[in-house]
């Protein structure tokens, strides 16, 4: 059965799990020449494209298609003068494909929302207008679910005296109106959906199968709808309830692949909104929160963020380059210009990592970009005549060879960008050289971030136990984890290799006593493919992270490069302590002590977990830049909270206080001592961490002729065994 909206998270089902994996495309004329021809082209592609998609039991519904072009003024004038409606010039209004609830008083509601809003911003609501449709096509599912389609005009207010200014103020009512009807009490709320509100560009999309689309819509008929651009989307949804709103094109992208780090990502942002100020915004900054819209798929979530930088004042490709950077650490090809750029901008934003192919406009730019690895299809032929065509695969259009002047692909990490008011195919290598040289990146980097690896040498503190057993005992430790586990890897500086299988019982039914990390499985990427090696693929492959307080996204200074590089998030003790006794270019350190009062019992816990959690914000409050979560000091009168627990626990208090990007989290911790443990902690908000007692018990190994290698040389396997083990999980989740 097709959904209107995501159905709630229940039972192993969370709609967090979404993903897609579909076809997509472009159709341009390189010098802005505007004609029916192109919309029509776009609409083949499209058609040819429909085995990308996918259906359901019911054959005549699909999970997704759709059409963005450029605003065809002269048949929205002519279609809104049916309606008594008339429009100013080109670019004096702004439009958008609104979709409303079936129930009429809901609908209502919902245009007097949207009425207020535009009147309190001062625009001018010219009127509404019934979008003519055929349903007698699609499929039962997809009517079920099916919203009323009204299209609404906006008119400029005269004090707004260009079209990029419009865009962010149309930005700005479209997030209030959103955020008013997500917050009201209608039944029908989630089949509101405003497809895109702008001046520029205009979308046709829904929950049909490509070959739909345009006896849908009969708009799309009409041989006066021009435009010289159009990007086109078939969806195939994976593991997921297909939803009108959620076919693509969105208000600036169609993606094709899966984010698999999102959540993170959407962590990330979330953590972001507090610092969030432009001038191109003002006071309207605080309209557009939240950024990213809850239920949202893993492309409708990169194009939330993707709309919010480029309206707040960034290129097309200065965003794009920002949110999916080509592999820059280890590209000895590359120029020393563009890797400060990518060491620069990953101080605040992360990589949104995964197979993708994606492509933007802002109606008067069009491209596309693919990801690090090259993980999915992108091919392009450009002819004499200045048309273009992109798309997931060839044979999309039948074109004459000899008309053909350019036939190629994106490669992995490149741009491909047409300015249609140049007249241009714009080169790769001229775009980052241009998104580069905009700022001083390499002389803010040089001046203010400090390498983990250059910091002075501390004087150790000497911290072993005197005796280890209890210790050991104390966090769980078995025989199997000294002699299966921790030995192999300090001697042969890999992961221990077992039988394929694993008959123990999961730990929520063993009846024996198990550690927190074992409750856990870890993710595979189900629809990245090829499978990434991270042995032979090694340039696009990464442990290195950037560590401090973050500044707002939407700027650029050079205090936005004030952090810490650390290559490797393994910490020795010695790494630990010289960052415990960091004092370089303002950068402190807080330890918290992860423990609590054995005789308080449960009380004493909880109390623990609320210590920890508020002596965190109290240390990002006096200036704090890292906080050391540590259960140095367990006895039998202190009992260690579980580092994941507690690590996970302050990171989540952080974000939703909309705090967590101003402090980098390292845990000291005596339970992690495998592969599984440490990928654990960084899955959930640890950025560093230090396996003090895995090392002591490497020691304790020697010491006991188990391992007949040097202290040094051993603790360097393991921390290898680690870091390639990171890599692998990386690599099985398509990171």
């Amino acid at each position: 059965m097709a959904h209107s909206y995501f159905p709630k998270k229940q039972g192993l089902y969370d709609p967090g799990f979404e993903r897609d994996s579909c076809g997509v495309g472009f159709a341009c004329n390189i010098k802005g020449m505007k004609s029916n021809a192109i919309v029509k082209q776009g609409i083949e592609v499209l058609h040819r494209l429909s085995h990308r998609g996918a259906v359901g039991s019911d054959p005549k519904t699909g999970d997704g298609a759709g059409i963005l072009i450029q605003i065809p003024h002269e048949f929205f004038k002519k279609a809104a003068s049916a309606e008594k409606i008339d429009l100013p010039g080109q670019g004096l209004y702004g439009t958008g494909l609104i979709f409303l609830p079936q129930d009429a008083k809901e609908r209502k509601f919902c245009k007097e929302a949207f009425e207020k809003i535009i009147n309190g911003h001062d625009q001018i609501l010219l009127g509404w207008r019934n979008v003519p449709i055929d349903d007698s096509d699609i499929g039962k599912s997809a009517k079920s679910a099916e919203p009323v389609f009204e299209q609404i005009f906006i008119a400029r207010d005269k004090g707004i005296d260009d079209e990029l200014a419009f865009e962010r103020k149309l930005y700005v009512i479209r997030k209030e109106v959103e955020n008013i009807i997500r917050g009201s009490e209608l039944n029908q709320k989630k089949s509101f959906y405003i497809t895109n509100l702008s001046c520029r560009t205009f979308s046709y999309k829904g929950l049909l199968m490509p070959e739909q689309l345009e006896g849908f819509f009969k708009d799309l008929k009409d041989e006066s709808i021009k435009s010289a651009l159009c990007l086109v989307h078939s969806r195939y949804s994976t593991n997921t309830f297909p939803t009108w709103d959620l076919a693509q094109p969105f208000r600036f992208l169609a993606h094709n692949g899966e984010i698999n780090t999102i959540r993170g990502n959407i962590n990330g942002v979330r953590a972001r909104e507090r610092l969030l100020a432009s001038g191109l915004f003002g006071m309207d900054i605080e309209k557009l929160k939240p950024i990213i819209v809850e239920g949202g798929s893993d492309s409708a979530v990169i194009d939330n963020v993707f709309e919010l930088l480029v309206l707040s004042g960034r290129s097309l490709e200065h965003a794009m380059m920002m949110l999916i950077p080509e592999a820059w650490e280890h590209n000895n090809f590359m120029g020393e210009e563009l890797k400060e750029f990518y060491k620069y901008h990953a101080c605040f934003m992360e990589p949104w990592d995964g197979p993708a192919a994606i492509t933007f406009t802002d109606g008067k730019n069009v491209g596309a970009v693919l990801d690090r690895n090259g993980l999915r299809p992108a091919r392009y032929i450009i002819t004499k005549n200045d048309f273009v065509v992109m798309a997931s695969e060839v044979g999309v259009l039948d074109i004459d060879p000899g008309d053909i002047k350019v036939s190629g692909r994106i490669e992995p990490g490149k741009i491909f960008l047409i300015n249609t008011e140049s007249g241009c195919v714009v080169d790769d290598s001229k775009i980052k050289e241009g998104v580069s040289m905009r700022s001083p990146y390499s002389k803010w980097n040089t001046e203010h971030m400090v390498d983990f690896d250059g910091l002075t040498a501390s004087v150790a503190s000497n911290q072993k136990s005197s005796d280890i057993i209890p210790l050991l005992k104390a966090f769980g430790y078995s025989r199997e984890d000294l002699k299966m586990i921790i030995k192999p890897m300090a001697e042969e500086a890999k992961e221990p290799v077992g039988s394929m299988g694993n008959d123990t019982p999961h730990a929520f039914l063993s009846k024996k006593p198990q550690i927190l990390y074992s409750y856990f499985k870890q993710l595979f990427a189900q629809v990245t493919n090829p499978a990434i090696d991270p042995i032979r693929e090694k340039l696009v492959m990464s442990l290195e992270s950037f560590m401090g307080p973050e500044k707002n996204i939407l700027e650029e200074t050079p205090e936005h490069s004030h952090k810490l590089r650390v290559r490797n998030p393994v910490l020795t003790d010695g790494e630990l302590q010289n960052l415990r006794d960091i004092s370089i270019n303002s950068f402190k350190t807080k330890t918290i002590y992860t423990f609590f009062d054995a005789a308080s019992g449960k009380e004493g816990f909880d109390r623990g977990m609320e210590r920890i959690c508020f002596e965190a914000e109290y240390a990002i409050e006096k200036g704090y830049s890292f906080i050391i979560l540590s259960d140095r000091g367990v006895d039998k009168d202190n009992i260690a909270l579980p580092a994941l627990l507690a690590a996970s626990a302050i990171h989540q208090y952080l974000v939703k206080k909309t705090i967590r990007s101003q402090v980098a989290l390292i845990v000291e911790s005596a339970e992690p001592r495998e592969v599984h443990h440490i990928a654990l902690l960084f899955g959930y908000g640890a950025d560093c961490v230090n396996p003090y007692l895995a090392y002591e018990t490497i020691a304790h190994l020697i010491g006991e002729k188990e391992i007949h290698l040097d202290l040094k040389s051993a603790l360097r396997n393991y921390n290898k065994a680690l870091t390639d083990g990171i890599l692998k999980i990386l690599s099985k989740m398509g990171i």
